[in-house]
């Protein structure tokens, strides 16, 4: 028998900021899908790029709410930012898969133990960061606990 599991991969999880002001939650939600464009920090990009089709990311509320309110899904890889007129950054595209149970915000996510070494944490001002598995399921929990 042949393994069908060769070059599967599980997804990778992510955490995108956006300010509600600008692009919400709600945005996505009634767009149903978006271009994930204007990130300029290189670390960040470096993370766009690693984004693959059906990662999942956590949709972050920044400066206000500063809260984590929802997952996405990664639906097309990285291609030229069409808003770099530069031509060195890159986007990728994000689709609601759906709001968290319930928001969990930043001052819950640095009180929790497990989550004390969280990207988000060590480095605040990148709009795009990796999530452990293990932070990953720490949020989940969070977003579903009573």
């Amino acid at each position: 028998m042949a393994d069908t599991s060769a070059g599967a991969r599980a997804p990778a999880h992510w955490l995108v900021k956006s300010e509600p002001g600008a692009y919400s939650w709600a945005d996505l939600v009634r767009d149903g899908r978006t271009q994930w464009t204007g990130v300029r920090n290189n670390q960040a990009a470096i993370h766009l790029r690693a984004m693959r089709l059906g990662d999942l990311a956590l949709f972050y509320h920044s400066n206000k709410g500063l809260e984590a309110v929802g997952v996405a899904e990664v639906v097309a890889e990285h291609y030229p930012d069409p808003t770099d007129e530069a031509h060195r950054f890159v986007a990728v595209d994000i689709a609601p898969r759906g709001p968290l149970t319930k928001p969990v915000t930043l001052a819950q996510m640095k009180t929790t133990p497990e989550l004390s070494a969280m990207t988000l944490l060590r480095q605040g001002r990148l709009s795009v960061v990796p999530i452990t598995p293990a932070e990953w399921a720490t949020i989940m929990a969070l977003a579903n606990a009573r």
